[in-house]
């Protein structure tokens, strides 16, 4: 036995090698072991909150140690990340940072990975199988802060909305007699105008898929889904319910006067010049009124390149493989906001050459790729699935 090993007999584990390393004198590995025990807290985190050894010292042995990569947390976009999935008191109990989710897996950046109860907790609340990542404290906390500020821009004053209260919507039974125009849209009701379009704004900036207006007995709630969880944002006026379904329906180019079927319509809000955005809407008639939901079109999302869409190298082989066969079928199957659109219309960007003729049909069309003859499937009209596939047949398809 050498004399490294006699003398550090009784040590193992993240001790060992910090004490191997450096990075810790035997005799604070020793009173640290001895500390943690009988705290009943992981040997990584008396070090970290001791301060024992470097913050970066104790990751990098951990990482080794327990085999967790060990992450830098300074080029992430915080604003993108899916904090939204982890609730934010285990966060702030557990000083977690959820990275990215691929799947059902979420990847949350820890301090310590041996901490299995706030791995637990956080499967638990997300319903989520949950990757602990290493990253070291002081790392860490300043990603924390960053997250933070990033993701604390919340919808401001959409529940007063600039007067809303005030606003005199008239009798509940004008509803059935509302008549066709801007003006029972509520073109005159500025702030109800104001409200849906911050809504629609809002929803965009925060990265929501779908934007839900809910109408109930006594109160009015919006929500948007993001990373694939719907979160209340808002509590209008329940008073303001019809003025706000016939101005998304104006919008929308759809009947206001029909209450009693669902319709399906479409928006495109220019949000500049150069870019503007399209939602998919769908309303549909309730007990209480018209349930409307938005579904939002990202045009620029299609145009990312397969290395954004989070797949392993792997993943990303067979998926090129799959989309590059000149016969066959790719199935794209997950749920609501797990990125099946993105994921077909990058395909399709990847496909799209000058060499190539390309045609698809869709129901809907939700995002328009120059140079793809897109085909909207209308039964109603006869354009099936199947006549618009013979109809490709003779059109020269690739």
């Amino acid at each position: 036995m050498s004399s490294t090993s006699r003398n550090l007999a009784g040590l193992s584990g993240v001790a060992r090698r910090l004490v191997l390393d450096g990075d810790l004198s035997e005799e604070d590995a020793r009173r640290a072991v001895e500390a943690s025990a009988k705290q009943r807290v992981s040997i990584i985190s008396y070090l970290v909150e001791n301060a024992l050894s470097k913050p970066s010292s104790v990751a990098r042995a951990a990482s080794l140690e327990f085999g967790v990569p060990l992450f830098d947390p300074s080029g992430l976009d915080f604003a993108q990340l899916p904090a939204r999935l982890v609730d934010e008191r285990l966060i702030e109990k557990h000083r977690a940072l959820p990275i990215f989710k691929r799947g059902n897996r979420l990847f949350v950046g820890v301090t310590d990975p041996t901490n299995d109860r706030a791995l637990e907790e956080i499967k638990f609340q997300s319903k989520m199988l949950v990757e602990p990542i290493l990253i070291d404290e002081d790392s860490l906390t300043r990603a924390l802060e960053q997250m933070q500020a990033a993701t604390s821009t919340e919808i401001e004053g959409m529940d007063d909305a600039e007067g809303l209260e005030d606003l005199d919507v008239g009798d509940a039974g004008d509803d059935e007699g509302a008549g066709g125009g801007v003006d029972a849209s509520g073109a005159d009701d500025t702030p109800v105008v104001r409200f849906v379009n911050k809504v629609l704004v809002d929803a965009i900036k925060r990265g929501a898929s779908d934007i839900h207006f809910e109408p109930y007995e006594s109160n009015y709630r919006v929500r948007f889904r993001m990373d694939g969880i719907l979160r209340a944002v808002a509590g209008p006026p329940v008073k303001l319910s019809a003025r706000i379904s016939s101005r998304l329906k104006v919008m929308s180019g759809l009947d206001i006067a029909e209450r009693r079927v669902p319709q399906d319509g479409r928006i495109k809000l220019n949000l500049s010049k150069t870019k503007s955005m399209d939602f998919r809407v769908s309303t549909c008639p309730t007990l209480f009124g018209e349930k409307i939901v938005l579904r939002i079109l990202d045009g620029s999302a299609a145009k990312l390149g397969i290395d954004k869409l989070g797949y392993e190298d792997e993943q990303k082989q067979l998926f090129l493989d799959a989309i590059a066969n000149p016969y066959g079928m790719v199935l794209v199957t997950g749920p609501t906001g797990s990125g099946k659109t993105v994921s077909l219309y990058t395909a399709l960007n990847i496909l799209n050459t000058e060499s190539r003729n390309i045609s698809t049909v869709e129901d809907p069309v939700e995002i328009r790729v120059p140079g793809i003859n897109q085909v909207q499937q209308n039964a109603k009209r006869g354009m099936t699935f199947a006549a618009a596939l013979r109809s490709f047949l003779r059109q020269d398809p690739d």
